[in-house]
């Protein structure tokens, strides 16, 4: 795999996670829409990575990862506690709790 293919498969995946970010109303597809996004940067820091022999890429592949694990977790209680109140997912009833 060449690094050109890489980036151009990160780049898909990136583009992928944000369709689902501006098109999706469910709030679980935006979630994994969000870490779809943060693991195709992943793969393009460990692609450079690799490339230029250095390990500050992967380094910055871990703290990612951490902080994507951190967002998951509050994520996931959020949608939790949203769904015990609204019993829905969907976007447009959180907008109704502003009123």
């Amino acid at each position: 795999m060449t690094t050109t293919n890489v980036l151009i498969f990160s780049l898909l995946l990136f583009f992928i996670g944000l369709f689902g970010i501006l098109i999706r109303r469910n709030i679980l597809i935006i979630l994994m829409s969000i870490e779809l996004m943060l693991n195709a940067a992943n793969l393009a820091f460990v692609n450079f990575s690799r490339q230029f022999d250095q390990i500050d890429g992967q380094m910055a592949v871990f703290f990612i990862i951490t902080v994507a694990a951190a967002e998951s977790a509050v994520g996931l209680g959020l949608v939790i506690a949203l769904f015990r109140n609204l019993k829905s997912l969907s976007t447009d009833d959180i907008r109704l709790l502003k009123e």
